[in-house]
């Protein structure tokens, strides 16, 4: 998403000169989310963009990975050899974390790529036992998919509760029981301990647990997160942050001179947040190259670019829900609820001295879209008037 949105928008801005798109998969540039929705259940071939590349004059050059930068003689190495380039932008957005020690074992899946969803699709035709590994986004979207393809499936989660690691436990416990209405088992405070292989051919494999417990699994999905995918860049004096993330500045320009990142694999500076943000998000990937188009042909023009601090935003479907969430939250912002969480529609509110700074939004999209417009401006909200959910939002302001 982020290397063809940059590509578009550079033409969009009416830059003239040759533009190269370089990809490591052979496939046509695709998005992402309909692999563990559309594509994944089979009513999709596939998901490649509608863009006319030959139309808008850029070059595609697939099945050709990214090796490492020169940026002093201005090279990308690929797999085909040197690239020269003017600008550059690294859009090579992350890869999932492996769970260590099932690596090469059979019937063990990732869901990433369109490869990925293609492998795992006659599996979920088949209606297998599915084990699925961190209820986390892609977790609980995987498993709404397995459920409705008519799998049995169980999902192992080593915290207490899905999507720990994104939501506060008052917030993320009540989605416990979405896994037990669609007919899926969730294990909580649970680690996988290895994962062995079937005993003959078209026999179901295990996966053990830690407290000794043994899980039947035709097929073991893993969905315990992602890094960036930047080990490619080592050496290069590019600077990479905490997480691998390349650091961009505000205007999403890296360390070194003419290298810009984006998407999955850049951290940026939030002046509206006032700290550093690495997004993981398909929006991301849609905003952020507009940022770099912009910067790549106002230098050449000698202008000054706006700044990147967008208010994050992504949607997840699970369990018969629509999730959404805007913004970026910290423990010591200040909850509040819209609607209880025992109903079938809600909103929680975050507020930092009184201005929203991010929302979650079940059912309730008409919240999220208002909500998002409110973080944007830096309205300051009344809490009692946000706390009705019979009252817009938008008419919660102070």
């Amino acid at each position: 998403m982020a290397g063809v949105q940059t590509a578009v928008a550079l033409r969009e801005r009416g830059f003239t000169g040759p533009v190269t798109l370089i990809g490591a998969e052979p496939h046509q540039p695709y998005d992402r989310p309909p692999l563990s929705k559309a594509v994944l259940l089979g009513t999709a071939e596939g998901s490649a963009f509608d863009v006319d590349f030959e139309a808008l004059d850029i070059t595609l050059r697939l099945g050709c990975e990214a090796l490492g930068v020169r940026p002093g003689a201005h090279l990308l190495d690929t797999s085909a050899g040197p690239v020269p380039y003017d600008s550059l932008v690294l859009a090579t957005g992350a890869e999932p974390l492996r769970l260590p020690g099932a690596e090469g074992v059979p019937g063990v899946h990732l869901l990433r790529t369109l490869d990925d969803a293609e492998r795992l699709r006659p599996v979920l035709a088949r209606r297998h036992d599915i084990v699925v590994v961190g209820a986390g986004w892609i977790g609980a979207e995987f498993a709404t998919a397995a459920r409705e393809a008519g799998c049995a499936v169980t999902v192992v989660e080593a915290a207490d509760r899905p999507l720990a690691g994104a939501l506060p436990a008052e917030v993320a416990a009540p989605m416990t029981r979405w896994y037990a209405e669609a007919g899926a088992v969730l294990r909580t405070h649970t680690r996988v301990t290895r994962v062995e292989p079937g005993d003959g051919p078209g026999e179901p494999g295990r996966v053990i647990l830690d407290d000794g417990s043994r899980l039947p699994a035709d097929a073991v999905v893993v969905g315990i997160g992602a890094r960036p995918a930047t080990a490619w860049l080592a050496g290069s004096g590019i600077d990479l942050g905490a997480h691998g993330e390349v650091v961009a500045d505000d205007r999403l320009r890296s360390s070194v001179p003419d290298v810009y990142a984006v998407g999955d694999c850049a951290s940026f500076p939030s002046g509206r947040y006032g700290e550093r943000l690495l997004v993981h998000h398909w929006d991301n990937a849609l905003q952020g190259p507009r940022t770099v188009a912009a910067g790549i042909v106002g230098a050449a023009a000698g202008e000054v670019t706006e700044k990147y601090d967008p208010v994050p935003y992504f949607w997840s479907e699970q369990f018969g829900r629509f999730v959404q969430y805007a913004g970026h939250h910290t423990a010591a912002d200040t909850t509040l609820w819209r609607g209880g969480p025992a109903g079938p529609a809600w909103t929680v509110c975050w507020l930092r001295e009184g201005r929203l700074v991010a929302l979650l939004a079940v059912g309730r999209p008409r919240d999220l879209a208002q909500g998002r417009k409110l973080i944007q401006a830096g309205t300051p909200m009344d809490p009692l008037l946000l706390a009705d959910p019979a009252k817009p939002l938008k008419s919660a302001t102070a």
